[in-house]
């Protein structure tokens, strides 16, 4: 978080909750009523998967009149927003799109669909990025069309649908920007070419090697990006998008990431900032396969500040300004920040010792038990079947410590480090 010494955030599912990257209002409302059929996977559902295979298709060939031809054609204005959306993905280098049905409501002939988009960019995503869709059809002549298509609950657009994205590739990224000057992508580019190798130093084992970076136009872009209010990310540089999955989730394929860069408060920042930024937010995509709903966020958050730090030479007094304030007034926090300490759109201070205090934690492991503890120590955490308890467990296991000892120990190493 720029101007605070944290400077990121991950924003994925973590027991429950979502911000994931949907797509675009096309036209139309929800169907209602009480004469409509539950979800089904019936012979409906099997004919709206079919209109939707053939739109993928389209997409995948870059057949603008195939994408159209899945519309309803009585809805005028679905052409113009669809053929500009169609235009804008012109330079996105898609290596799959696909839609999976998961459920159909129908009535007559009208029908509410919810399905998910999953795509993946070539040379870039392992594993495809997955968006819930609300879709609305018509029959017409034994076949159904769109006539509206909407985010699912709690997303939000596609950046393509913000207007035309410009692509710019690195020696390990990619940038994708909407409304930003082609010297500004590059420059984003340059400074994420140089996290990735960064980060695989601090990670210290295997992972993907790129990163996907998103650039839209404001802040108030970014929110609709990300389907939240704009003034939760005023102030915060980056957000990295991506699933944490289940306790104990295998560290085997996991949803692509994508790191979403707010234009204003990035561009606040010098050298080191934007530096600390793009490597943290890299971090949390390196570290994806091992995090888990086990994971608390002061060790996600304070691993990849860690790693965003390591090797800047920065001093922890000035890296760690809020922190630094409450030692020095005498109040030096009695336990590791929870996971609502990290909530955005609250106390700014907190927020800041809430990201500090994580690094410090992944700092005390580093200097008492080296680097490889900590990254096995993450890892071990992150396995863990249940999140009560894992954190406990990894600290027995890994560090030869307990909850107890270490927290004391963390208190103690930050009157030491910031008084």
């Amino acid at each position: 978080m720029a101007g605070q010494g944290c400077f990121g955030r991950t924003a994925g599912r973590r027991r429950g909750a979502a911000l994931v990257l949907t797509g675009l209002v096309l036209a139309g409302s929800l169907l209602t009523g009480g004469c409509a059929e539950g979800p089904r996977r019936g012979a409906t559902a099997q004919e709206v998967q079919r209109t939707l295979d053939a739109r993928a298709a389209a997409v995948l060939r870059h057949d603008e009149a195939g994408y159209l031809a899945a519309l309803d054609p009585s809805v005028r204005q679905l052409a113009a927003v669809a053929r500009a959306e169609f235009e804008n993905l012109a330079e996105v280098p898609l290596g799959s799109w696909e839609y999976r049905v998961t459920g159909v409501r129908s009535s007559g002939g009208r029908a509410t669909a919810d399905a998910e988009l999953r795509y993946r960019l070539d040379g870039y995503d392992t594993s495809p990025v997955t968006a819930e869709r609300r879709m609305e059809l018509a029959e017409r002549d034994g076949r159904w069309y769109i006539t509206a298509d909407r985010p699912g609950h709690g997303g939000g657009q596609q950046l393509w649908q913000q207007g035309d994205v410009e692509v710019v590739r690195g020696e390990h990224s990619l940038v994708l920007g909407v409304g930003q000057a082609p010297a500004r992508l590059e420059q984003i580019a340059a400074e994420a070419d140089r996290a990735v190798p960064a980060v695989s130093a601090a990670w210290g084992g295997a992972w993907a090697g790129r990163v996907v970076v998103m650039v839209p136009a404001s802040l108030d872009a970014m929110g609709r990006l990300l389907g939240a209010p704009a003034a939760e990310f005023r102030g915060i540089a980056a957000v990295t998008t991506g699933s944490a999955g289940p306790p104990g989730r295998s560290a085997g394929p996991v949803p692509a990431d994508r790191v979403t860069v707010n234009p204003e408060a990035y561009g606040l920042l010098g050298d080191l900032g934007r530096r600390v930024v793009l490597t943290h937010e890299t971090a949390h995509v390196a570290s994806r396969a091992h995090t888990s709903a086990s994971t608390p966020l002061w060790l996600s958050e304070g691993f990849a500040d860690w790693a965003a730090y390591r090797g800047t030479g920065r001093d922890l007094r000035q890296a760690a300004p809020e922190l630094r304030r409450a030692v020095l007034g005498g109040d030096i926090p009695a336990a590791l920040p929870t996971d609502a300490d990290f909530r955005f759109g609250g106390d700014a201070r907190a927020l800041g010792r809430a990201y500090e205090g994580g690094r410090l934690a992944c700092e005390l492991i580093a200097d008492r038990w080296g680097e490889d503890r900590l990254r096995a120590f993450y890892r071990a955490v992150g396995a863990s079947e249940a999140r009560d308890g894992a954190v406990e467990s990894a600290l027995g296991e890994v560090l030869g410590t307990s909850t107890e000892r270490f927290t004391a120990d963390w208190r103690e190493y930050m009157g030491e480090r910031l008084g």
